[in-house]
Formats: structure tokens, sequence, C-alpha cells
């Protein structure tokens, strides 16, 4: 069996998925296998993944469910993996010749089942490094440490243990598409710290019709798995109260949107939800205004 699986949930992507595609076929290490999860496309996607197969340059299993988003692509992937370990490049995303040697012989050489798995570094595609890399003194931390405690800034890349990624399942909200992934990530990190790696595992391109670049129209359609992840976030052992006191803003805003009025009385920290209503508020009203012209 392969050590790795390289995961890539896709949508409509079908005219920038050859670029990973390519990136994998020159893999320096074969120790590796891919899974393309459709969300439900409607383009040529199953015709580009099939004809790839039948070319037989590396192991590829595709796997069709209709649109869940993001989140419920990641739970069909999880619940298919049987490889030591997973990594999701993006479609829109590709990995230098050398991530899966760099991953796997990292694990071989530092991996246990004290750690949950590996942090690397994602580039643009010009090889400039998103954000901030690790600190050298520093070996190994929680993804929840690293960005508020040491100061690391932009994505990164997450390789986990299969067996915990399982944990946690993403809940599907009806007629929504958006639960935050790092609710599972954050999850782990009560558990486990993970090595970190300053190697570029992913080139990243961030494309016109990517989440990240329409986030607010997201807050605006996926309501309550917004508030829900908000709600988990509040409830994180290690979290500061300042971080929760964000996180209940948020949850506020979203309860608002989804017009659940016992978003009090569900939270986590009551007192917390009731000191965020002002804030809560007026960012509910930010992004009803901003996305008007969108949803009329």
């Amino acid at each position: 069996m392969k050590t790795l699986t390289v995961f890539t949930p896709t949508y409509n992507r079908a005219y920038c998925l050859q670029t990973c595609y390519e990136s994998l076929i020159k893999q320096t290490n074969d120790d590796f296998t891919w899974l393309i999860i459709d969300d439900g496309s409607t383009d040529e996607t199953e015709e580009l993944v099939r004809r790839w197969i039948d070319e037989a340059m590396i192991p590829i299993t595709y796997h069709y469910q209709h649109n869940q988003g993001m989140h419920g692509a990641h739970n069909t992937a999880y619940e298919i993996i049987d490889t030591e370990l997973n990594v999701c490049i993006d479609s829109d995303d590709y990995m230098p010749a050398e991530a899966v040697d760099k991953i796997v012989t990292y694990w071989k050489e530092n991996g246990s089942d004290k750690v949950s798995g590996i942090i690397g570094l994602d580039s643009y595609t010009d090889q400039k490094i998103i954000g901030t890399p690790f600190p050298e003194q520093i070996h190994q931390s929680t993804l929840f440490d690293l960005y508020n405690k040491y100061g690391v800034t932009g994505d990164k890349k997450l390789v986990y243990r299969t067996e915990l990624t399982k944990h946690y399942p993403y809940p599907i909200f009806t007629n929504e598409k958006y639960v935050g992934l790092a609710y599972k990530y954050y999850r782990l990190d009560e558990e486990y710290e993970m090595l970190l790696m300053n190697e570029t595992l992913c080139c990243v391109e961030y494309l016109p019709d990517g989440s990240s670049n329409n986030m607010l129209k997201q807050y605006r359609s996926n309501p309550k798995g917004f508030a829900f992840y908000r709600k988990e976030l509040m409830k994180l052992s290690f979290a500061s109260l300042l971080f929760k006191y964000r996180q209940a803003i948020h949850y506020v805003s979203s309860s608002l949107m989804c017009k659940n009025t016992k978003f009090i009385k569900e939270s986590p920290n009551k007192g917390l939800a009731i000191l965020a209503v002002p804030f809560g508020f007026t960012l509910y009203m930010y992004i009803m205004n901003k996305t008007k012209g969108a949803f009329n």
C-alpha cells in the first residue's frame, strides 16, 4: 500500500486541473495515490480524469458525488482514504516535483503516533513563500499556536494521519455548501501537535472563482455553517478570551443571517455572546450591505 494519498476536491475545474495532474506525474517519489472527489461537476471533469486513468501514469481513484461544498468533499475523501497519510491539493494548485518525497521521507524519519501529521509551506506560483516560514527553533506545534502564539502568517499545507482525519466529520446543512475546514484541524489540535517542515509542499494560485476570493458571499450563503464553525471555536480549551470574543461576534452575525432567535441560549458562552451582540449586529449589517447586489 502507498504511504500518502493526495486528494483533490473539484467542482467544474476541468480548465485548470491539468496543471495539478502534470505536477503529480513529475513526482520523484511514487509512494502516493491521487484521489479526485468530483463534487457535482457539470463540465468535462469526468472525461478528463477517465483519460488520465487510462494513461496509467499514476494510480488515480475518481469519485463523483452530488454537490456538497468543499467540506462535504473532504468528508467523502476521509471516508475513502486508506493510506497512512493524506494531503489536500486543491484543483487550482500543484505540487513541486520533490514534494511527495519530502513528505514521505520526513514522516518515515520523524513521524509517530504522538503527532497528528506535518505542516509544510505553501508558495505562490513564482516560488515566493505565502506568509512567513516557521521559526527555526520550533520543530513541532499545533496549527492554532503557529498563528496565535508564534505569529506565523499565510496559508500552510497540512499532511495528516488518516486515522485521525476520519474523526470530527463536518456537518452538512441543507442548501448550504460551506463549513470552515479548520473546525477539524483545531479539534485535533486539542489532542496532538504537528511536525513542522520548512519546505514548500504546494504552489498556490488564488483564482477568481476560488472560495478565498468570495468570502463575504460565503458568509451570506452559508450562515448555519458559519454559525456552527464559530460556535465550535468558542469551545476551544486552549484559545484566549479575546479569540473567543472575536468568534462570538461572527457567531452573532451568522445567527442573525439564519434568523436563529435562540443563538444566545445555544451559545457555549452566553456572556460572551451577549457582549458580542453590538459588534455582531454591525458585522451583520456590513455583510448584508456589501453583498446585497449579489442576492437581489
